[in-house]
């Protein structure tokens, strides 16, 4: 399912549409919909925050942009595949125990034992 970044609402389109154009905006919030932040390409992780090497370097990642890497993030993908990485975290905490700090309670617990 094809998302608006900003407020998730659903992009439809007629049959033969695959993109949306480069000026066309969300109908329910104004946000521009062929845009870095709604391509599936976008990475804030990689270089130039894109996978796409090939594709040129854009300031506003929100903005209209006229990129020919454009391909729409589809959103059910993107779910399972944080799911993937939620699930890849809890089996990290399960073997090396919770990344989090001990509370205060826990280290006074800890100091009365020693």
């Amino acid at each position: 399912m094809m998302q608006c970044h900003k407020c998730g609402h659903e992009w439809t389109t007629p049959k033969r549409v695959k993109l949306p154009g480069v000026k066309e905006s969300c109908e329910h919030c104004s946000a521009y919909l062929h845009c870095c932040l709604n391509c599936r390409h976008y990475d804030p992780g990689q270089n130039n925050q894109c996978r796409s090497h090939t594709a040129p370097w854009v300031a506003d990642k929100e903005g209209c942009n006229f990129c020919d890497e454009f391909d729409f993030a589809d959103s059910d993908a993107t779910a399972a595949r944080d799911a993937g990485e939620g699930q890849a975290r809890a089996a990290l905490d399960d073997l090396f125990g919770a990344s989090g700090e001990p509370t205060d309670d826990e280290n006074l617990d800890r100091f009365r034992n020693l």
